[in-house]
């Protein structure tokens, strides 16, 4: 721990202070005469540079600063699901409960309730040899989620003592463990600095999808489990509701949503909906299973910088219990947002548009601790963080820094297009723009777990969407009447696509999610009407007649049919298209 400091300069978030001999980088500190938390961001002889992560009006030169001797950490342990912290992991319910509706500054309240009691299972005994990442007894935190007790990284050695089962608070020691060092107390509750990726014994390549229920996501442009995606879009495209339905939906364990810098408009409505949520894969409340960070776009532009940090390092804290983990950050722009600014007071020399000439790699070193793992520890579990960045360049600027950075880095490109927004057709994911590179690596599990003709199908489908803007160039500049029956069933069928296939309307009790093999049955249906189309047409018949054909409003209503009248109404929706069929070939 450093001695006290003394405040020389403020330029709004970041502080430098003299007489700092001992500090270190990324040391914690408390500045000022209110203790505001700050970091160690810069040092040169005894003078340090600290960012702050609470409002600084009101300091002045003079007050003291005074170092922890720890970098930024969070705490892990029983208790993190279902809490909402702020970006530097305040818990912001009990902070309400404490001081009231506003935050005071220098406020500090432990992320982790030190009152509360939860019942330990031992799962060693004394004498044992354990290394770092086994399991040294469970809690149940809640009802879906086992929270594993693990060794600490870096720990190995003899069990002394291990706690027999019983309820225990989290700051009580729970294992004695005998090492080269010498004895190390271990308690349920751990702490880990956010700059410091988690170690893992070895990382996999990500095979199996990460079901969203999105049909345009896990059909043409797919993300994996441990795999990394940005959703890039302007003002209204719709990134927000994205990232709400992944959270929402997602084939995760555990779902982290970080809202940094966002509008507290919509911070709000997440922490009003997500605890009335009910789990669909438990039927418990979602919260159960999530965590929610909340920076908003006016709490201290610092914090937005944290806030990234304290999100991935919880995930990766229960990967290492071998769950799969999905993160949402949204959004990444206005973390670069506070990279700029930050970087800016700090006199710098400016990249791109104002963005520090290391936004490069600050994104990546983000990005690269998502991923597929076998955790450390002697059972050797497999975990995953999967992370999906919302990017929010302006005016829908792609080629924007933000956005570019994050295109070389990440594997999937949901791109949000303004002018399908406008159309109110949504998700408003251009799929001319879109890509996923996970797409191959998951193809064998959907045709493993769904049909084995699924690539064809999705194949098939991106063939005609391309041939729809081809023909649409065409249609510009000379008109449909001059096309060929052929190419017009094309534009019918691509418009069939959009409407029964792509659009999808989030609030709607059943479109809200489809599973993978309701997704493969409304494909089959459409193909099965285009494939009769395609045989109308070449026999003659004008595709004005198949564009008035009743089955066509009832496919663009598949989306909408309830589960249980699945089978049943799917059924009758192919047999009146062959019917259908069959009567205009006698006409």
């Amino acid at each position: 721990m450093s001695d006290n400091g003394i405040i020389t300069r403020i330029i709004g978030p970041v502080v430098q202070a003299e007489k700092m001999q001992g500090s270190r980088m990324y040391e914690l500190v408390r500045v000022g005469n209110e203790g505001l938390m700050g970091e160690i961001i810069a040092l040169e002889t005894d003078t340090a540079t600290i960012q702050v992560y609470e409002e600084t009006a009101g300091l002045i030169p003079g007050e003291p600063v005074r170092g922890l001797g720890i970098p930024l950490s969070v705490e892990l342990g029983p208790g993190l699901l279902g809490n909402i912290y702020d970006g530097i992991q305040r818990p912001l319910e009990q902070m309400r409960d404490s001081i009231g509706d506003f935050i005071i500054r220098g406020t500090d309240i432990p992320a982790l309730d030190r009152t509360k009691s939860w019942d330990f299972i031992p799962l060693v005994k004394p004498g044992d040899i354990v290394q770092s990442g086994d399991v040294l007894g469970t809690v149940n935190e809640g009802k879906t989620i086992v929270h594993r007790i693990m060794v600490p990284p870096g720990t190995g050695g003899s069990v002394l003592s291990i706690a027999g089962t019983g309820a225990y608070p989290i700051e009580e020691t729970i294992a004695e463990i005998k090492t080269v060092a010498g004895t190390q107390k271990v308690r349920m509750l751990q702490r880990w600095p956010v700059r410091t990726a988690r170690p893992v014994h070895k990382k996999l390549e990500p095979v199996d999808p990460l079901i969203t229920g999105q049909r345009i996501i896990d059909t043409l442009f797919p993300i994996a489990k441990g795999g990394t995606a940005a959703v890039p879009g302007p003002f209204g495209s719709g990134k927000t509701v994205v990232q709400h339905q992944l959270a929402k939906w997602a084939d995760a364990d555990i779902i982290i949503y970080v809202g940094c810098g966002e509008r507290g408009n919509e911070m709000a409505d997440i922490l009003r909906q997500f605890p009335a949520l009910a789990d669909p894969r438990t039927g418990e409340p979602l919260m159960n299973r999530m965590i929610l960070i909340a920076n908003t776009s006016n709490m201290p532009v610092a914090a937005r910088e944290a806030s990234i940090y304290t999100g991935i390092t919880i995930a990766e804290y229960y990967r290492d219990m071998g769950y799969d983990v999905a993160l949402m950050a949204d959004s990444t722009s206005r973390w670069a947002e506070a990279l700029r600014e930050i970087s800016g007071r700090l006199e710098e020399m400016p990249g791109e548009e104002g963005y520090p000439a290391y936004l490069g790699s600050r994104l990546a070193d983000f990005y690269e601790r998502a991923g597929r793992v076998v955790t450390c520890g002697r059972t050797g579990n497999q975990g995953s963080i999967s992370v999906i960045g919302a990017v929010s360049p302006q005016g829908g600027d792609f080629s924007e820094p933000v956005t570019q950075n994050t295109l070389r880095i990440v594997k999937v490109f949901w791109a949000l297009d303004s002018d399908l927004a406008y159309k109110r057709h949504f998700p408003a994911i251009n799929w001319l723009m879109s890509y996923s590179l996970y797409s191959s690596l998951v193809n064998a599990w959907w045709h493993r777990e769904v049909a084995p003709d699924w690539e064809i199908l999705k194949t098939e489908m991106m063939r005609i969407l391309q041939k729809e803007s081809e023909l649409e160039e065409v249609v510009k500049l000379v008109g449909p009447e001059v096309l060929p029956p052929a190419d017009k069933f094309v534009l019918l069928q691509a418009e069939i696509l959009r409407d029964a296939f792509l659009m999808q309307y989030a609030f709607h009790p059943v479109d809200t999610y489809s599973t993978p093999k309701r997704q493969y049955r409304m494909l089959h249906l459409i193909f099965s009407y285009f494939a009769l189309g395609t045989r109308a047409v070449g026999e003659g018949v004008a595709v004005e007649s198949l564009r008035v054909m009743p089955v066509i409003s009832r496919l663009a209503r598949m989306g909408i049919i309830p589960h249980q009248d699945e089978t049943r109404v799917f059924s009758e929706i192919e047999s009146e298209i062959a019917a259908q069929f069959e009567n205009i070939r006698k006409v």
